[in-house]
């Protein structure tokens, strides 16, 4: 059984320790947290310490691997705190067992795959992306880095989800499209071409509402 620390005791994290218990493999070391204190307890396990600490608890044995539980209001520190550890420490991948994941697809370290998600044959998924409840990719699609699907989002093939992007409760990607980097989709919105401009896209069919601010 794998040691597993989670950067994150809120509701997100408290999902992860949950799923990693549910997926087997692995027992929760602890969490990370700079909201608490050190040896505050969260879900029976103790708060080790600040994310400062997320590399010298690492060089203490404390913990064998590590997963992310920050989540869309803060994509970014999701992806810098993956960036920042990547190349020291063994990210976690969970999933769910009830997940259908077909045997052709390529899951990057740092993925979380929530209950009743779908892959279809040859779907690849970058690091550090989450796929929230019930979430279905057909053949041939690919999801970046650091992406965030919320549940029932559902993308058909031959789509490409560029990095560091968050499609909303039930979005709909029609088939053959590619969404832009820094995309987000509100709740329902349906996808019927190409997201060439990162912003926020909303409706049926989905239309630029705002576009997003340079980074």
């Amino acid at each position: 059984m794998k040691r597993l620390a989670i950067v994150g005791a809120g509701d997100l994290g408290l999902q992860l320790a949950n799923l990693a218990r549910i997926s087997g493999g692995y027992t929760l070391a602890g969490f990370f947290d700079d909201t608490r204190s050190p040896g505050d307890v969260v879900a029976d396990s103790e708060v080790l310490g600040h994310l400062v600490d997320i590399e010298p608890a690492f060089a203490l044995g404390q913990y064998d691997c590590l997963v992310v539980a920050v989540g869309y209001k803060h994509l970014a520190l999701r992806q810098k705190i993956h960036d920042r550890h990547v190349d020291s420490i063994p990210f976690a991948t969970l999933v769910h067992p009830s997940a259908i994941i077909d045997p052709s697809c390529h899951i990057e370290e740092g993925t979380v795959i929530y209950p009743g998600c779908v892959l279809d044959m040859g779907v690849s998924i970058g690091a550090n992306s989450l796929l929230n409840v019930g979430c279905v990719v057909a053949h041939h699609s690919e999801i970046g880095s650091g992406c965030f699907l919320s549940p029932a989002v559902s993308i058909a093939g031959f789509v490409r989800v560029e990095s560091g992007c968050v499609l909303g409760i039930g979005t709909v990607v029609i088939d053959n499209l590619r969404i832009a980097s820094g995309s987000r989709t509100g709740a329902g919105a349906v996808v019927t071409r190409h997201l060439e401009v990162p912003g926020l896209y909303l409706g049926v069919p989905a239309r630029l509402a705002k576009e997003a601010m340079p980074s």
